[in-house]
């Protein structure tokens, strides 16, 4: 989820319009593939150099399709920041009736491990 000083950024027509033109020349490249795996299909695009509040009004940073790519929701959620915990080890999974279970070593048996 987008930080708070980004969500109008993100609401944006020049955004909104950026990222569908970035998709469209994307799926006409290579079906829209994912750029990091190659496997998936793409699912959002992603700002290679991270949007900062000092860095979001600057076009060549937020709006230039150099600095995007179209990736996975897997490959997404593995950069930093981003996904569950931040990083490509999420703070919980899910059992198969859809309960969560923490990974993080404190919140095991109520004691760290």
């Amino acid at each position: 989820m987008a930080q708070e000083w980004a969500k109008a950024f993100y609401r944006s027509r020049r955004w909104l319009k950026c990222r569908d033109t970035y998709i469209k020349d994307r799926i006409l490249a290579d079906g829209g593939l994912c750029e990091e795996c190659h496997d998936r299909p793409g699912y959002i695009v992603h700002h290679r150099k991270p949007l900062t509040q000092e860095t979001i009004a600057n076009s060549e940073i937020s709006l230039n399709h150099g600095n995007l790519e179209y990736v996975c929701k897997d490959c997404h959620d593995r950069f930093e920041g981003h996904g569950m915990g931040g990083g490509s080890r999420p703070l919980c999974r899910f059992t198969a009736d859809g309960q969560p279970i923490s990974m993080r070593e404190v919140d095991r048996d109520g004691r760290k491990h």
